[in-house]
């Protein structure tokens, strides 16, 4: 702008030469003044490149700024779309697998459950026929009834011992060997005898000490005839001794006390199955 204006200036004297014209006062201010508004205008213009050019570094700037957001936006973007595609992808593993393993617990409780269903059949089959086969000692204190999936065969002392004595008497051999008979049938049955006393203390029996020692001797001496006479597998077998602590009536009466005194056989099926079951 600087050059044309001066190419102007310059222009304009020459033409006033060449043409040979004597410029007057009035001309002369008026080529004067044209030449300061080129000049002003020149700077005016310059001034204005000079902020577009400042404002178009700017743009640059704040663009390559942005483009570097962008990218970056970008990029989270990507990674947030792996990572839910990883977590979609996982998720469904993990459904598939409980889904799997709800199967397999559901399979394992109807196993259970027939095993149970079968283990209460027997039960009360055993049950049966046990009440059948000693019905004729019914009326001399023998019961048979069901606790907690078990059978229990009580017998009060006095259908198998004397008073005081832990020998077994021919009434109390003849309902064992029927209970025997049974008991032989049955060979997935356990056997456990538990002997029970009452709170007297124990006086004049010899080397029995107490209701401790009479409780097991009497038990011992059921297990020796279940399994020597009666022919029933001894590795069934189990003989305990509960004392006077488990008492069935009070010991302050003469017939709670005769409920004390007895022998328990408890019958309780074998669960190996369901234990296996239950382990896996």
């Amino acid at each position: 702008m600087r050059k044309i204006s001066l190419i102007l200036s310059i222009a304009l004297f020459a033409s006033a030469f060449s043409s040979c014209v004597i410029l007057s006062p009035k001309k002369y201010k008026s080529l004067i003044a044209t030449q300061d508004s080129l000049n002003t205008g020149w700077t005016e213009s310059q001034l204005r490149n000079e902020n577009l050019e400042s404002l178009i570094g700017k743009l640059r700037k704040d663009t390559t700024g942005l483009s570097s957001a962008l990218n970056d936006l970008r990029s989270r973007y990507a990674d947030m779309d792996n990572n839910y595609a990883k977590l979609r992808s996982n998720s469904s593993t993990e459904i598939n697998k409980l889904s799997d393993d709800l199967k397999k617990r559901e399979q394992r409780l109807k196993e259970v459950e027939e095993v149970l269903r079968k283990r209460d059949e027997a039960t009360n089959k055993l049950k049966e026929k046990l009440q059948q086969a000693l019905l004729g000692f019914t009326k001399n204190g023998l019961t048979v009834e069901i606790r907690n999936g078990k059978v229990y065969v009580s017998l009060t002392d006095k259908l198998l011992f004397p008073s005081g004595s832990i020998v077994i008497d021919e009434k109390g051999k003849l309902a064992l060997s029927q209970l025997a008979d049974v008991l032989k049938q049955q060979p997935e049955i356990n056997i456990a005898v538990e002997g029970h006393t009452d709170s007297q203390k124990i006086t004049n029996l010899g080397q029995i000490k107490d209701n401790w020692d009479l409780s097991v001797l009497r038990s011992t001496s059921v297990v020796r005839f279940l399994t020597e006479i009666g022919k029933v597998e001894s590795v069934r077998m189990t003989a305990t001794g509960k004392g006077e602590f488990q008492p069935l009536g009070a010991n302050t009466s003469a017939d709670g006390r005769s409920k004390n005194r007895r022998i328990e056989i408890v019958l309780s099926p074998k669960l190996d199955e369901l234990y296996d079951l239950i382990k896996q």
